[in-house]
């Protein structure tokens, strides 16, 4: 990963956050760039949000960390779902949030089929008062993955095997069963015959590693895939869309701060996603 991508040592921190060993110490860390000085554009506040799970959290404290060097920051961490920090950016509750393109064009834009670039999809925000920009570098798609043991067991290696075997339990998030590009479409492009249960998303792979469930839905970029070894499933009908980490933005924000914003289009292309789930694993 870059290393201080503004040139200035008092923003080492928000590249060190991944090591940062719970939700306190990532506080800390912010706390501690923030307590190095803000050169305020104005006194007026730059708000930034997070939804509830750890990768959002984290890319709001790097976004927070990054804009507090050029004004007064502030990450109003774990709102909700898309739908409630949408409702917040337009209220102008918060100005800005790390956001996925997927989810953007599914869940904002209501496309029946992603794949737009961000110009067409700025088009269509735009009239919302709304932007996207600063594709932090990866993609962290959406994907199903199954109990090491349950999947050689079976041998279930792709989506479509498990029509096959009904009695694999899945535990699902109540926004992956909501959603545009979750469970209902999945179920219907592969077929299933599964009844999930919902589970928060955290819980899921305790109850997995407990043995309560057999499967969830699970980001690419999730560390306890690999701290469990789970089975990601291939995707051989390509249901899933691709989700690029980025900013979703309120287009007077980046107005209103004019050296943050510039501050914040620097962290583009810096985070891959080796980087990411390391980040994820240490928090």
């Amino acid at each position: 990963m870059a290393i201080d991508p503004m040139g200035n040592s008092c923003i080492l921190g928000i590249w060190h956050v991944w090591i940062c060993r719970s939700t306190r110490w990532v506080m800390a860390c912010t706390c501690l760039v923030l307590a190095a000085g803000v050169n305020a554009e104005s006194k007026d506040v730059l708000r930034i949000g997070s939804k509830r799970f750890t990768e959002s959290y984290i890319l709001g404290e790097i976004l927070t960390a990054t804009a507090a060097r050029f004004a007064a920051a502030e990450h109003v961490r774990g709102l909700g779902n898309t739908a409630v920090l949408v409702a917040a950016l337009k209220q102008g509750s918060i100005d800005l949030y790390p956001e996925y393109s997927g989810t953007i064009e599914l869940e904002i834009l209501h496309h029946a089929k992603p794949g737009a670039s961000i110009a067409e999809i700025n088009l269509e925000l735009a009239s919302m008062g709304l932007g996207v920009a600063v594709p932090f570098g990866f993609n962290n798609t959406y994907a199903i993955a199954l109990a090491p043991v349950k999947a050689a067991a079976l041998g279930i290696k792709d989506l479509s095997d498990l029509a096959r075997h009904p009695q694999v339990r899945f535990g699902v998030s109540q926004e992956f069963l909501g959603r545009a590009d979750g469970w209902a479409g999945l179920a219907r492009r592969y077929a299933l015959p599964q009844h999930p249960r919902a589970l928060d998303h955290g819980i899921a792979y305790e109850a997995l590693v407990a043995g309560e469930i057999d499967a969830l839905d699970a980001y690419s970029t999730d560390a306890k895939i690999g701290k469990y070894n789970l089975a990601v499933l291939g995707d051989s009908r390509g249901y899933f869309p691709r989700y690029d980490a980025l900013v979703l933005y309120r287009l007077d924000a980046a107005r209103r701060h004019p050296q943050a914003w510039r501050a914040i289009e620097a962290l583009a292309g810096r985070i891959d996603e080796a980087s990411m789930q390391r980040m994820n694993a240490a928090s």
